[in-house]
C-alpha cells in the first residue's frame, strides 16, 4: 500500500465510525459467498449494466479510485480527477467487456460510508463435509464503503465479460462475492467472483440468459416446477409457472406483448387459476379428490428463495412468474398420491418435481415420457399427531397409600370400638387397649412399605406442583396447535373444544391465526410442531369459578412449506391461564395474553424480530 493509500484508509476509519447503520435486510444463504467481506450486486439492464457495491473497510485500497476528495484530510496529496480515476476504474478495477471487445466506461452514481448488509447464511462458522474447512463468516468489522456505478452500452449484446479485479499475475485482489441479474432474473446465485467470467445473454427471455462457467448457475434453474406436500387431512400441489410459457397452453387476454399492466394483474391470475384447476389430474389413493385452489400470487425467484410480491406492479412478460396452491382434503394420511403431469415447452422437456411428507423432501424430474409423479408412504414409523383430551388422572400425581398402615388403622378402629363395648359392659379393657397399641405399631411401621395409588379427586387438589403445572400447559397448548392442523374450520373448532371451553373458542382461533400467519407465504399457516414451556406456576383462582390461575410463558415454533421452501416462524408467549377440571379432564377456561413476541428461530444467543 503506497502512503497517500494509507493515508485514505485511516482517514477512512474515522469518517466510518458515525455512519449510519441501514435495517437490516433477511438473507438466506446458499453457497456462503454473501459472507465475503466484499460483495457486488451485478444488474443487466437493457442499456447499461449496474453495480452495487459493498468495499470492505480492510480493502480501500483495492478501489481507492471511488474515495472522494472531500474524504480526505491530508491536502498534500494529489490525486487524479474523479473523471480519469472512474476511466481508471472501469479499465482496471472493475471490468464489463462487451461483445466487441471494448471496456465499457462507467459513472459513478453514488458513494457513501455504510454498515455491510446482514445477509444470513445457515453455513457461516460451520465445517465442509468435503473441504473440512470452516465455512468463512462475515467480517466482525461492518463498516463498508458502499458504491453505486453504472456501464452504459448501446445495443443488445450477444454476451458481457466481467472482470474482477486482478494483481499483474491475474489473481484475485480480494475476496468478493456476487450475483448477477439479467433484468429481474438472478442468473447465479451468491457466488465468489475470482476469475473473468462471460455472461450470455438471451435479451428474447432473460431466463436463459446464462454463464459459459457451469460453475456459476442458480439453484432455481427451472420455470416450470412442481411441488407435492403430502400431509395428514390435507395433500398441495403447488405450481410455478412463468407466464411466457403459459402463451403455448392459454390466451393470456393482454393488452401488450412485453409488459402486464397493473390492471391486468388480478384477472390474468384468476385465468391462470382456472386453468391450473383442470390441468395436472391428483389422485389421493386411487381417487381424483376435488380440487380447492387454496391461493396464488405473483412471485419473484431470487437468492432467498421464492418471493411473494407484496406490491401491485408493472411486469415483464418474459419474467413474471405465478405460483399456485391447490389443495385437496383427505381422511388422515394417504397411501398414495399422483401427479399426472401436463405442461411441457419446447424448451422445458424436463420439469422439477419435489414430494415432500414428515420425513423431508424427495425430489426427481418428470419429462414426456415419465409424466406421472407418485408418492408412496413409506413412512413406517410415524404416528400422525392427535388432538385428545386432558385427563385429570394422568396430570396430577395420585395418592399413594400404604396397605399396611391401613390395615393398622383398621385394627385400631375396631379395637376402640370394642374397648368401648367392653367399658360400657363394665368389663376389662386391658386387651382392647393392647389391640389398640399393636395396631398403631402396625401402621407406623409399616408406612413406608408395600402401598397402593388411586386417582386423586378433583375436591382433594389444593394445589399444583411446578412439574403439574408444566405438564398440564404442554398437553393443552400441543392440542390446541395441533387443532389447527385440520384444514376446516368446523373440524378446528372440534378439537379446540377439547381443550378449551365456551366463549374462549373463537378468540384462541382468531389469536391463533393471526399469529402463525406467514407473510413471505403468502399469509399461509405455519403448522407449530414445537411447544417449549418456560415457566408454569399455578395458584388456587381467586375468581369465583374453580381451578387454578397459571403464570405461564413459552414458545411455539411453526414452519410452512411452498414452493419447495421452509418458512420458519416462531414466537414467545407470557399470559395468565385459567384451567379448571371439567367432567375429568383439564380445559382452559380463561386466558390474558400479556405479552406476545416474534423470535428469530436461528438466533445463536439473542432474539431479534423475524421481518416475515
Amino acid at each position: 500500500m503506497t502512503p497517500a493509500n494509507h493515508l485514505l484508509a485511516v482517514t477512512l476509519l474515522i469518517i466510518f465510525v458515525t455512519a449510519p447503520k441501514p435495517a437490516q435486510s433477511d438473507w438466506i444463504n446458499l453457497t456462503g459467498a454473501e459472507t465475503s467481506p466484499n460483495i457486488a450486486e451485478i444488474y443487466v439492464m437493457d442499456d447499461h449494466v449496474k453495480v452495487k457495491l459493498e468495499v470492505y473497510v480492510g480493502d480501500l485500497s483495492s478501489f481507492e479510485e471511488l474515495i472522494p476528495d472531500d474524504w480526505i484530510e491530508g491536502k498534500e496529496i494529489k490525486r487524479a480527477s474523479l473523471e480519469e480515476r472512474i476511466e481508471h476504474f472501469a479499465s482496471n478495477t472493475l471490468k464489463f467487456i462487451s461483445d466487441d471487445g471494448k471496456n465499457l466506461p462507467a459513472q459513478l452514481l453514488l458513494v457513501e460510508p455504510r454498515m455491510r448488509v446482514d445477509r444470513r447464511s445457515p453455513f457461516a462458522g460451520m465445517i465442509n463435509p468435503y473441504t473440512r474447512q470452516r465455512v468463512p463468516e462475515a467480517p466482525a468489522d461492518k463498516r463498508v464503503l458502499y458504491a453505486e456505478i453504472i456501464y452504459p452500452f448501446e445495443g443488445k449484446p450477444g454476451h458481457i465479460t466481467m472482470v474482477p479485479p486482478l494483481d499483474d499475475e491475474g489473481r484475485a485482489k480480494v475476496t468478493l462475492g456476487f450475483i448477477a441479474y439479467h433484468k429481474a432474473v438472478p442468473v447465479i446465485d451468491f457466488r465468489y467472483f475470482g476469475a473473468p467470467a462471460k455472461l450470455k445473454l438471451d435479451w428474447s427471455d432473460p431466463w436463459y440468459s446464462k454463464f459459459d462457467n457451469p460453475n456459476l448457475k442458480r439453484h432455481h434453474k427451472s420455470a416450470l416446477m412442481s411441488f407435492l406436500y403430502v400431509e395428514p387431512h390435507e395433500v398441495r400441489h403447488e405450481v410455478l409457472i412463468r407466464v411466457r410459457d403459459l402463451e403455448q397452453w392459454m390466451d393470456l387476454g393482454l393488452r401488450g406483448t412485453e409488459y402486464i399492466e397493473v390492471d391486468e394483474l388480478g384477472t390474468l391470475r384468476q385465468r391462470i387459476e382456472s386453468f391450473l384447476l383442470a390441468k395436472n389430474i391428483v389422485k389421493v389413493d386411487g381417487e381424483a379428490l376435488k380440487p380447492i385452489m387454496d391461493r396464488s400470487n405473483y412471485v419473484t425467484v431470487g437468492i432467498s428463495g421464492i418471493q411473494i410480491l407484496e406490491q401491485p406492479q408493472r411486469l415483464e412478460i418474459s419474467t413474471a412468474i405465478v405460483g399456485v396452491i391447490i389443495a385437496y382434503l383427505t381422511e388422515g394420511m394417504p397411501q398414495q398420491v399422483s401427479v399426472d403431469w401436463e405442461l411441457f415447452t419446447d424448451q422445458v422437456r424436463q420439469v422439477p418435481a419435489t414430494a415432500t411428507d414428515p420425513a423431508g423432501p424427495l425430489p426427481t424430474f418428470l419429462t414426456p415420457d415419465d409424466n406421472v409423479h407418485t408418492w408412496t408412504n413409506f413412512l413406517k414409523n410415524y404416528t400422525p399427531p392427535t388432538v385428545a383430551q386432558v385427563a385429570l388422572k394422568d396430570t396430577v400425581n395420585k395418592l399413594s397409600i400404604p396397605i399396611g398402615s391401613v390395615s393398622g388403622l383398621l385394627v385400631i378402629f375396631m379395637a376402640l370400638w370394642w374397648l368401648w363395648y367392653r367399658r360400657q359392659h363394665q368389663q376389662s379393657f386391658r386387651l382392647p387397649l393392647l389391640t389398640v397399641i399393636v395396631g398403631l405399631l402396625i401402621a407406623v411401621v409399616a408406612f413406608p412399605y408395600a402401598r397402593f395409588s388411586v386417582n386423586r379427586p378433583t375436591a382433594l387438589i389444593s394445589g399444583l406442583s411446578n412439574d403439574e403445572s408444566e405438564l398440564i400447559m404442554h398437553s393443552l397448548l400441543k392440542n390446541v396447535y395441533r387443532s389447527f392442523d385440520f384444514r376446516d374450520e368446523s373440524d378446528v373448532y372440534d378439537r379446540l373444544a377439547l381443550s378449551v371451553q365456551g366463549d374462549l373458542l373463537e378468540e384462541i382461533y382468531l389469536q391463533n391465526r393471526k399469529s402463525f400467519a406467514v407473510k413471505k407465504a403468502g399469509g399461509a399457516q405455519a403448522r407449530v410442531k414445537q411447544v417449549e414451556i418456560l415457566e408454569a406456576r399455578a395458584e388456587p383462582s381467586s375468581s369465583e369459578g374453580k381451578g387454578f390461575d397459571v403464570k405461564a410463558t413459552w414458545t411455539a415454533q411453526g414452519s410452512v412449506g411452498h414452493w419447495g421452501h421452509v418458512h420458519t416462524r416462531k414466537n414467545y408467549y407470557d399470559a395468565l391461564v385459567n384451567v379448571q377440571v371439567v367432567d375429568g379432564h383439564w380445559k382452559i377456561t380463561g386466558l390474558e395474553l400479556l405479552e406476545e413476541k416474534r423470535l428469530d428461530p436461528y438466533a445463536k444467543t439473542e432474539t431479534t424480530e423475524d421481518k416475515s
